[in-house]
């Protein structure tokens, strides 16, 4: 683990995460979005349902979109603090698959990808060039998958 992943590094990280999500997009405050945990290379982002329930009693498919944009969001956010680099942060293309209906704690769960020549490649920010990276969000209650989602974020240069 490199000095900038020390767990009291990772927590500070988090907090910032969270009160850059609550005072940039409202909805994700209402939501109470909050990220958990960032260990081996995945983050994992909740939102209590109370603050998101439908009429079914069980997560607002927007609640759960807006959940799981934003956990991918991070983690690009994330990787930028960790390696040093800045860049705004957009999301190009989306593709969602509700599974199972979200009656109790949603945990979303993203996995940084295997370096690649193409994809991910943050450094490209330091040289004033875009970067992009696919990155595929999972959303639980308990052990259960109850939706996919896949993005493509883009990080322009500041």
């Amino acid at each position: 683990m490199s000095k900038a992943e020390e767990p009291e590094q990772i927590q500070e990280l988090l907090g910032e995460l969270q009160r850059t999500w609550h005072e940039t997009i409202p909805v994700s405050a209402f939501m109470q979005i909050a990220p958990k945990t960032y260990e081996g290379q995945t983050l994992t982002v909740s939102a209590p349902l109370a603050p998101n329930i439908n009429l079914h009693h069980t997560m607002f498919a927007g609640s759960i979109y807006t959940l799981m944009t934003l956990t991918g969001w991070g983690m690009v956010w994330l990787q930028q603090r960790l390696a040093g680099v800045e860049g705004d942060i957009v999301l190009g293309k989306a593709d969602i698959r509700y599974l199972a209906p979200v009656g109790e704690s949603p945990q979303a769960r993203v996995a940084w990808p295997k370096a690649n020549e193409l994809d991910g490649d943050l450094s490209l920010l330091g040289q004033g060039k875009r970067a992009k990276v696919k990155l595929e969000v999972s959303l639980y209650c308990g052990e259960q998958c109850c939706a996919q989602f896949q993005g493509t974020y883009v990080s322009l240069p500041k």
